[in-house]
Formats: C-alpha cells, sequence, structure tokens
C-alpha cells in the first residue's frame, strides 16, 4: 500500500519512524512519501520536504513565516492528491495537520489517519468539530486521552501504547557503553551530571538555556551537559553556552539521561523520557512576558499541568516552572531540593513508577501499524 506521512517536527520525525518501520514489517508492499526527517528518510521512501522547513513555534516566528508556511502547505495537499496514497497518516502538529485533514477530505476520498492525537484537551478544545468532520480513525499515545475523546465528545479513538515506552526499552536493551567511556568519548569530567535538556526549536532554546544554565551553575560540585537537538547547528548553541562550563553533546540524549543525576527539562517528550530513564527533573519552561501568559494559563488552558509525567500521573509528580515562576531563583531553589532531600527523591521516583504503570505494554508502533492495516484492509 502507499502512505503518504506529514511530520511537523523532531518527535513527529522519530514517533513516524518507527511506525513506518512497523507497517513495512506487516506490509512488504509498503511504499511511503512524506513531509519528514532524518530518521524517516533512513526507513526508506521518499522525503519530499524537511520538517526543518515548517516548524516554527510561537505567534512572533509563525507570523513571520507565514508565507512559507501556507506555501509548504499548498505545495503538500497537492502532492498528496497527485500521488494519491490508499492513507494519509498525520502525525501531530495540528496546527498545519487538522488544515491539511480538512482539504484531503473536502476534495479526495483518500482516509485521514491521525497517529499521535492533537492536545485539545489542552487548549482549542473547538477543534473537535474538525476531528470528527476529517479524521478518519484517530490513534492516541495518552492513555487519559480515551476518557477526554470518548466520554466528553463520544468520538471513538485507540490508545495504542506510547512509543516513548519502547524507544526507551529498545535503547536499555542495546546500550553497553558504560559510564567511564561515555565520559571520556565526550570529554567529560569524573563529576555526577546535571542534564539540560532545552527543546528541540530555536525560539524554546532562546528562551529557556540561560536561565537553566544560570541555575545549574550554582552546583560547581555538578557538570552542565547540554543535549543538542537534531536540526539545531552548534553555533546556535554557541551563543548562550559561551564561556560557560556547559559541554554540548549531539545524538546522545539517552546515553545522557543514563547517566545523569538530575535534569532540567522543557516541556514534551523530554519530560516523559526523562521519568523513564529515573532521573529526578525540574519542568523549566520560560514564556515572554510572563506574568500575562501566567494569568492567561490560568484562564485558557484546560489542564492543571504542562508535564507529559504529571498528566498521565493526575499529579504533580515533578515540579513545573513555568512563565512567571521559572527564575533562576526557584529553579536553583529547586535543584537543590533534589540534590539534598532524599524522601523528596523517593517521592519523585515512586511517582514516575505510577507513570510507568499507566502506560501499559510496549509496542504502540506494531499496534498502530496492525489497527492501521486492518481498517485499511
Amino acid at each position: 500500500m502507499k502512505y503518504y506521512l506529514v511530520v511537523g517536527e523532531a518527535s513527529g520525525d522519530l514517533h513516524a519512524s518507527h511506525l513506518m518501520a512497523a507497517l513495512a514489517k506487516q506490509d512488504p508492499q509498503a511504499d511511503f512519501r512524506y513531509f519528514g526527517g532524518d530518521l524517516m528518510a533512513s526507513v526508506g521512501g521518499t522525503l519530499v520536504k524537511h520538517y526543518r522547513d515548517i516548524a516554527y513555534m510561537g505567534f512572533v516566528p509563525v507570523l513571520l513565516h507565514l508565507r512559507t508556511i501556507f506555501t509548504s502547505m499548498s505545495f503538500c495537499k497537492e502532492d498528496i492528491v497527485a500521488w494519491g496514497p490508499d492513507v494519509l497518516i498525520l502525525v501531530d502538529y495540528p496546527g498545519f495537520n487538522l488544515k491539511i485533514a480538512r482539504y484531503i477530505h473536502a476534495h479526495t476520498n483518500i482516509p485521514v489517519y491521525y497517529y499521535i492525537s492533537p492536545k485539545i484537551w489542552a487548549w482549542k478544545e473547538f477543534r473537535i468539530k474538525n476531528i470528527k468532520r476529517d479524521v478518519d480513525q484517530l490513534f492516541s499515545i495518552l492513555p487519559f486521552e480515551v476518557e477526554f475523546f470518548e466520554k466528553r465528545h463520544q468520538y471513538p479513538i485507540h490508545y495504542v501504547g506510547n512509543p516513548t515506552l519502547d524507544e526507551v526499552y529498545a535503547f536499555r536493551m542495546t546500550y553497553l557503553e558504560s559510564r567511564e567511556t561515555f565520559l571520556k568519548k565526550n570529554a567529560l569530567a569524573d563529576k555526577p551530571i546535571i542534564a539540560l535538556l532545552a527543546g528541540s526549536r530555536k525560539q524554546e532554546i532562546k528562551d529557556n538555556l540561560p536561565d537553566m544554565v544560570r541555575a545549574a551553575s550554582f552546583f560547581p560540585s555538578y557538570q552542565l551537559v547540554l543535549a543538542g537537538a537534531p536540526g539545531i547547528d552548534s553555533a546556535y548553541y554557541e551563543k548562550y553556552i559561551r564561556d560557560t562550563n556547559v559541554r554540548l553533546v549531539f545524538g546522545q540524549t539517552y546515553p545522557l539521561l543514563a547517566y545523569a543525576d538530575v535534569a532540567l527539562v522543557t516541556s514534551g517528550t523530554a519530560t516523559l523520557e526523562t521519568a523513564l530513564f529515573r532521573v529526578p527533573q525540574i519542568v523549566c519552561y520560560h514564556t515572554p512576558i510572563g506574568k500575562v501568559t501566567a494569568f492567561l494559563k490560568r484562564r485558557v488552558l484546560k489542564v492543571k499541568y504542562i508535564s507529559l509525567v504529571n498528566l498521565i500521573a493526575g499529579w504533580e509528580v515533578v515540579r513545573e516552572l513555568v512563565a512567571d515562576t521559572m527564575t533562576v531563583t526557584q529553579m536553583r531553589e529547586e535543584l537543590h531540593r533534589i540534590l539534598t532531600d532524599e524522601r523528596y527523591r523517593s517521592q519523585m521516583l515512586a511517582g514516575y513508577d505510577e507513570v510507568r504503570m499507566r502506560l501499559g505494554n510496549i509496542g504502540a508502533p506494531y499496534e498502530a501499524a496492525r489497527l492501521i492495516l486492518s481498517y485499511l484492509r
């Protein structure tokens, strides 16, 4: 069968690549074409456009690149119709993908499937109308979404498990590098590690990394190691870590988490990855005009938490410092508490165990692929 996938960011590239691999195992005739990234390209098929060309975040960056985004969107619609796939599989990135879904649903008979459902439970709940109208099958990777979509909106979905669980499990089963080798390979000192995971987009890095570095620098007995994001050049990081003791490593986020003692993490999949590696963490997410954003968060967002860890658990397993609460002082105080209060650390790790249990079994990409094929056939 012919599969057309649309991805808009690094995490989508990762998850889509595993879904493609699972589809290829179950469908030997699988032919892929996609808006995606390097990981998807490594599986095979035709990369039409890289997600870097459309991955803009925040009001101002999106506004500045509207022409590029609209041009890419028009091209994507035309390319899907011209290729005529058996199914269109959209992966997260709702601002772009729901518009693609609307067009394809209105102008073709191509079924529209959505893998990693839009997070409308957080905000823009009105998008449920678009989903009901334009999406034929919705595949969820977060267990609490089932109740939201099915009970609140009477829209049936499929919880297939969480692919991050698969990715961390696969890494742990194959990673043989010792801590000594990891440190030596990256010219790191033999000191405990504070990991910095500052996001995958330039705007996130710009907003979060400087204060994360300042807060972590108060602990001289620890070394600071920054996980470089795919698609971000080292020169971009240099602007923020020049004249600091931060070491930058690329393509080694999981090895870094395997040996980190504590982490400062922006919201997103990285918070869940950090939890699955059982690394105590602080969720840090700066936004411009912090007090205004904090006000809007209380009035606009439909959920109490922003991190996947807390959302899945249903209680505050990890501290979230967001908008006006993300200050160097608060990050420093929370780091000190994690590093010195054993009871506090143990409570957080127990919360991680609860999250792991709620996620269920491994095998999310294979279950999603099985369901996709069963519906198509």
